[in-house]
């Protein structure tokens, strides 16, 4: 004979449906998860304010835009501080709109991105692939940044071009008598530039300062390198790079940030704000987690125990490859009428 199923009792019910009505949170006043309706056809202010709704980094992306509308609203000194590799990307031209038209105060990146923004003005990058076998590149002269091509004569215009332009900052280290900083150094760089597709053209141009304390880190070190063999007195002072930045934090009233990616640009960023008690608005965009220490991956949470960002600054960390999520966080936020 089958077991006789007993029947729960009613009361039991009962019990757990007052305990629930009692304890249950419905939380309907908060936002409604919800997303864009494309059947009204695309309104592209209106579909990137939906991000706000619809959870998940898109949520982080809207809150980003918001906070640098914030940031223009309160005329904060925006520091944009990027690694080589947006500049390698389509974010060049991103970021150069945004220097042309005075958006940002000041950068912030690593040598690669100096260097090429110059090959640029020359001749373009292209895209390959990812999975594109390194051998074979290699013997073709080609180098691999991700999925995007940089063939080997694009060194060569760089070398050409810093040839001249080290003889040309030699003699003026030697006409001054002091030694030259990589913001100065960075600055001749642009005003020798006749290209206005260029990053470092715009920021000569507007003088907005660049600041790079690995500028040897990359195809300029060797450079500076061969030409130091024969002129062994040149200097560039890595030591005034921190001074001028801390200076520029200093005489800014409010200052925000807008970290794309990591590494040292990230950290100097934030160093330089400890001495002002922190950033007064902070927006990371990058793919890098926390969990094995690196600076690069630190979420901002842990920014504020260093003093690099105030406890009660607006922040958010977009977790995004920034290829797609910066062109989209200037379109909602730094673009013509975006900033209420």
């Amino acid at each position: 004979m089958p077991k006789k199923i007993r029947s729960v009792d009613e009361k039991l019910v009962q019990g757990y449906e007052k305990q629930y009505a009692a304890t249950t949170m419905t939380l309907d006043d908060y936002p409604h998860v919800r997303g864009y309706d494309f059947e009204q056809g695309l309104d592209f202010d209106e579909f990137l304010a939906s991000f706000m709704h619809n959870g998940f980094q898109a949520t982080h992306l809207a809150e980003g835009i918001e906070i640098v509308k914030a940031m223009q609203r309160e005329k904060a000194a925006i520091f944009l501080s990027f690694t080589s590799n947006q500049v390698s990307s389509g974010n060049r031209e991103i970021i150069k709109y945004l220097v042309k038209h005075n958006k940002v105060a000041a950068l912030v990146t690593s040598a690669g991105a100096i260097e090429e923004d110059v090959m640029k003005t020359f001749k373009p990058f292209v895209l390959g692939k990812f999975d594109a076998p390194g051998r074979f590149l290699f013997e073709h002269g080609v180098h691999r940044t991700g999925n995007i091509f940089v063939p080997n004569d694009r060194f060569a215009y760089l070398d050409k071009f810093m040839q001249v332009f080290l003889q040309k900052i030699y003699a003026l280290q030697k006409k001054t008598g002091n030694a030259i900083h990589p913001r100065e150094f960075i600055r001749q760089i642009g005003l020798e530039i006749k290209d206005d597709s260029s990053i470092l053209y715009w920021a000569a141009k507007n003088n907005i300062p660049i600041f790079c304390p690995s500028i040897i880190d990359g195809a300029i070190g060797d450079m500076v390198m061969f030409f130091k063999q024969s002129h062994p007195d040149f200097v560039l002072d890595v030591s005034q790079e921190i001074l001028d930045i801390v200076r520029f934090v200093l005489n800014s009233e409010k200052t925000g940030a807008i970290i794309l990616g990591g590494g040292t640009s990230k950290h100097f960023t934030l160093l330089a704000n400890i001495f002002k008690d922190g950033l007064d608005y902070a927006v990371y965009i990058n793919t890098a987690e926390e969990f094995d220490g690196s600076d690069s991956g630190a979420r901002i949470d842990e920014a504020v125990t260093w003093g690099k960002i105030k406890a009660k600054a607006p922040n958010v960390k977009i977790h995004c490859d920034a290829t797609i999520a910066f062109p989209l966080l200037v379109a909602g936020g730094f673009v013509e009428n975006a900033v209420e």
